[in-house]
């Protein structure tokens, strides 16, 4: 299976302590990128959320938000700094003071950080539940880009098929066009074989008919059509293999352009370098 780089999956948890949700959001980027928004008191889980992110995926802008609410009935385990919160009240009363407007807000003041702690046994614990959600939350996340890479498969599945559909077409109209560009070369050439050299004519036509063979072009597009529906079946992170091979695709069509002498030809062409840029533009969020 594929992965999206693009994703996004959210879980919450109810325990007596509280409320707490996980956000984890991701976009497409070169490499893994992981950026955590936590609580102050869960700033010691970063290490370990890193680490997990880490072993699990490969590449994309990831992140991760931790909203946290202790219940009321919690309050009792609660530690309150005594010292920073007579701080605060000072500087509060003389601001309200200095400016002569708005009051003291004990629900605010409760809420700056270090003001109240609950005790630390009981944090630990709390930490360990949030660990396992978060676990929890990884687990949808990257069910969630399973599901958007199973999307991008198919889609470029069907832009493969389309690919085998031009070269088939070309490979199929070679024949006839050499032989219309070979006859139309014979009846100009008629008028001036007697003063030209045979030799150096046919010499000429032998390259003319180098340039315009496009068998191996076609033949390189099969096989970049085999070796892509290879990578997708193995899955995995692939993305950089899958721009790899668009590279090779574009390389093909440049010159099956390059070597058209014919409308058909060079309609398949641009049809070719459509398909594979929309095939382009989507393995960009692949991971």
């Amino acid at each position: 299976m594929i992965h999206s780089m693009t994703a996004y999956a959210r879980t919450e948890v109810k325990a007596d302590w509280g409320n707490a949700s996980w956000e984890i959001r991701s976009v497409n980027q070169r490499y893994l990128e992981t950026y955590l928004r936590l609580p102050e008191q869960f700033r010691s889980l970063e290490p370990m959320l890193r680490d997990r992110l880490r072993k699990r995926l490969a590449r994309g802008k990831v992140e991760v938000n931790l909203r946290f609410e202790l219940a009321d009935n919690a309050s009792d385990t609660l530690q309150m700094n005594e010292k920073l919160a007579g701080q605060l009240i000072e500087k509060a009363q003389q601001l309200h003071t200095m400016a002569g407007i708005g009051q003291l807000n004990l629900v605010e003041l409760m809420r700056w950080p270090g003001v109240l702690a609950a005790d630390e046994r009981d944090m630990d614990a709390i930490g360990k539940e949030l660990l396992a959600k978060f676990d929890e939350t990884v687990d949808a996340f990257l069910e969630a880009r399973g599901s958007e890479g199973t999307a991008l498969e198919k889609m470029i599945n069907e832009r493969l098929d389309g690919v085998t559909e031009q070269a088939t077409f070309v490979r199929g109209r070679m024949p006839e066009i050499m032989d219309w560009q070979r006859q139309k070369l014979n009846d100009r050439l008629e008028e001036v074989r007697e003063t030209l050299d045979s030799a150096r004519i046919e010499q000429e036509m032998i390259l003319l008919a180098q340039k315009m063979d496009v068998a191996e072009e076609v033949d390189r597009l099969d096989a970049h059509v085999a070796e892509t529906r290879k990578i997708l079946k193995k899955g995995g992170a692939c993305g950089r293999r899958l721009d790899f091979m668009m590279q090779e695709f574009n390389r093909e069509s440049n010159t099956l352009a390059s070597k058209s002498i014919s409308t058909d030809i060079t309609n398949a062409a641009v049809e070719l370098k459509v398909l594979i840029e929309q095939m382009r533009e989507q393995i960009q969020n692949i991971e």
